[in-house]
């Protein structure tokens, strides 16, 4: 499906920024870096990850899923996948006055690492759950109600613009590797996974789904 082929190539750059924001904040707490390279960092998350693809999976995607598929968007995946949209946003605009600004206050320096550090490792393990659970498992269900295709929208110039200048970040401050970050595939990947969300399985399944897969174990 074009929309989720699309939407999983722009996650690939989506975690090349998150790798330069975490770089370019070293560099900024070690006095280096250039302050109104803050400005570009915002722009990309808030424009490119945010108008253009976070809209993208909420606006089509999710509400394909929720009116052709018949799965719920107040409650499991799609809910919990919403919400975590709307609390990395919170953390991105927590950090908007720190990425650009002087850092003269020992709290302003420990503020936007702590920021940092909760948003890349919030949004990698997203994009996780997403590639690995949310896509394939939707893609399947779509099809199996005759839905082929999805429309995928250009990006604005705004949004345009916003995916260049996140290119020329990951070259100016090349990724940063966090070792301490667990990625991993399924819905144990998800931030949301025991929390907001108990997983697909109890979220999605059906009692065919669910007798399907006792058979299949039962014939291994």
């Amino acid at each position: 499906m074009e929309l989720i082929e699309a939407l999983r190539s722009e996650h690939e750059l989506i975690e090349q920024v998150l790798g330069s924001l975490r770089a370019f904040v070293t560099a900024r707490l070690a006095g280096q870096g250039d302050p109104g390279d803050g400005a570009r960092f915002l722009a990309f998350f808030r424009r490119y990850a945010g108008d253009f693809h976070h809209d993208k999976e909420e606006t089509v995607l999710f509400l394909a899923l929720s009116e052709r598929t018949e799965l719920p968007l107040d409650h499991g995946p799609l809910a919990a996948l919403t919400g975590e949209h709307q609390r990395m946003g919170g953390l991105l605009e927590a950090m908007a006055g720190l990425l650009g600004g002087p850092l003269t206050l020992a709290e302003e320096r420990q503020q936007l690492q702590s920021l940092a550090v909760d948003y890349s490792r919030s949004l990698w393990k997203h994009i996780d759950a997403e590639n690995s659970v949310l896509f394939p498992e939707g893609e399947q269900r779509l099809r199996r109600f005759h839905v082929r295709e999805l429309p995928c929208r250009p990006m604005t110039a705004e949004e345009a613009s916003a995916r260049e200048a996140g290119l020329a970040l990951v070259v100016a401050y090349p990724p940063q590797h966090d070792p301490e970050v667990h990625r991993g595939d399924g819905c144990i990947a998800c931030p949301s996974y025991g929390t907001t969300c108990e997983g697909l399985e109890h979220e999605w399944w059906t009692d065919l789904e669910w007798e399907d897969m006792r058979q299949r174990m039962g014939s291994d």
